[in-house]
Formats: structure tokens, C-alpha cells, sequence
């Protein structure tokens, strides 16, 4: 079958912008459908867990003091939770989104790529909203921990730089999800296993090392740990995201978006027979 180019490609999905915004705007609805908190649900979920990972750290196990953080830990385990829920949960909703819009894929001819997208965009929209509680956290902490004080760095303007780079890696892997669940319906259960899994190897509540030891080694190839990384640099350190594992990690991110590209618009012609 005949694959068009990337440009080509990208000019078709520019053409169904509209169609993508509209499923995008469903599956938001859809999530919230009939629920009492609605897009509340968005803060509470990264904010119940960073208030959970604290108390297991500081009062069950007491661990912070050994992690040497230069910033109250509920303000380290959100920056890396709210990026992590909408990795997390865009690869969730992407997995899943073929075989959910099975009437779609086999009765209507668009570019099958607005499905993945669509649970992106949802996903971030969500990011959006928990992000807010953020500004309000980072003045709590100014105000009542007298061993900390915050003030707004210039880097806090890279911080689509770093959006960026995450949004392509989660495109890449969430159509070739999308492509592999649609083929091989147990994905999704490995999947989910392999997504909390994947968690504990970055650097979203706890620090990890970044020597020649086994778990280094996993750091290293680990693309989400310097994109997290990039989130706190910006928001509390005022450095520049740009370092050498970002850049890999931003390399990493285009190859996987081309990879996942090429392979689902090459795939796309089995999507109906294989609904």
C-alpha cells in the first residue's frame, strides 16, 4: 500500500484539526459524564497521590532527609506526578482509542492518527488544570516553611520547550499503542502493568541515581527522567532544561514519533479488517 510523506501527512491532519478538537472535547466529556467533581478530578488524582507518597516518605518511613532535596517534598512529588498523570494517562486512553471508535475506523475515511491524538489532547487539558494548583502550592510553601522561599524563575518560559518534548514521546509510543492493542488485544493489560512499573524507574517521588550501577543504567535510557527533570529545573532551580540527557531524551522522543508514525499510517489499511 502506498504510504504519502510526512509532509503530505501532516497537511491531511491539519485539514481534520476540527474533527480532532470535537473528540477530544467527547472523550473529556465522556470522562466526567454523570460525575459529582467533574474536572476536579483532574487536581485530585496527582494531588491525593503527592499527599499519599508524603506521608509514606516523611512519616512511615522518614526517607526525605536521605534524599538531600532542596525543596519541601510535596512540591518535588507533585512537579513530577502532574507530567507523569498526563504521560500516564494519555498512553491510557491512547491504547485503548482504535478499538473504542470501532464504528468510526470502519465506516468513515479520515486520518486514523486523530484518534491517539484525541486522548492526548484530553489528557493535557487535564494537565492544564492540575498544573494551576501548582502556583498555589509553591506560595503555601514560601509563606509557612521558613527554610524555603520561592520566587518565579525566567526558565518558567522554557517550560513549553519541555511540554513539547514529552507531547512528541507520548504521540510516538500512543500510536503504536493504539496500533499494537488494535492487533494484539492483551496490549493493554501489559500495558498497564508495564506503566506503573515504568514509574518507579523515574525520578517522579523519589530521586534516583545516575551512576554506572544497574538502576543508573535504566535512568539513563529512561526518556521521562530528564523531561521530568526539565519540569523542576524550570519551576524551582531556574536552570535551562537543555542538558546532554534532555537532548537525548528530546532525540529519543522524535525518533519514537517518526517510528510510530510511519508504522501507523503503514498499518492503517488493516485497521477495519482487524476491528
Amino acid at each position: 500500500m502506498h504510504v504519502i510523506g510526512p509532509s503530505s501527512a501532516a497537511a491531511e491532519l491539519l485539514q481534520y484539526r476540527q474533527l480532532w478538537w470535537c473528540l477530544t472535547w467527547r472523550d473529556l466529556r465522556v470522562r466526567y459524564k454523570q460525575s459529582l467533581l467533574g474536572i476536579a478530578w483532574a487536581v485530585l488524582i496527582p494531588l491525593s497521590t503527592t499527599l499519599i507518597f508524603a506521608f509514606v516518605f516523611t512519616r512511615a518511613v522518614n526517607v526525605v532527609a536521605a534524599m538531600n532535596l532542596d525543596m519541601p517534598y510535596v512540591l518535588f512529588a507533585y512537579i513530577g506526578l502532574v507530567p507523569w498523570t498526563f504521560f500516564s494517562a494519555s498512553l491510557n486512553g491512547c491504547v485503548n482509542s482504535l478499538v473504542a471508535n470501532r464504528n468510526l475506523v470502519t465506516k468513515v475515511y479520515f486520518p486514523r492518527e486523530v484518534f491517539p491524538l484525541a486522548a492526548i489532547g484530553s489528557s493535557l487539558l487535564d494537565f492544564c488544570a492540575a498544573g494551576t494548583v501548582l502556583a498555589g502550592l509553591l506560595v503555601y510553601y514560601h509563606l509557612v516553611d521558613p527554610g524555603w522561599s520561592y520566587s518565579p524563575p525566567a526558565t518558567l518560559l522554557l517550560l513549553p520547550v519541555v511540554l513539547c518534548v514529552q507531547v512528541v514521546l507520548t504521540a510516538g509510543l500512543g500510536m503504536l499503542l493504539a496500533m499494537a492493542n488494535l492487533f494484539y488485544r492483551d496490549v493493554r493489560q501489559v500495558f498497564g502493568v508495564a506503566i506503573n512499573l515504568w514509574m518507579f524507574v523515574t525520578c517522579v517521588v523519589y530521586p534516583l541515581p545516575a551512576d554506572d550501577s544497574v538502576t543508573g543504567w535504566i535512568v539513563a535510557a529512561n526518556p521521562m527522567t530528564p523531561i521530568i527533570e526539565g519540569y523542576r529545573n524550570c519551576i524551582i532551580h531556574g536552570e535551562l532544561p537543555f542538558t546532554g540527557r534532555f537532548a537525548c531524551a528530546a532525540g529519543v522522543s522524535i525518533v519514537m514519533l517518526a517510528l510510530g508514525w510511519w508504522w501507523f499510517r503503514r498499518k492503517s489499511h488493516r485497521f477495519a479488517e482487524c476491528i
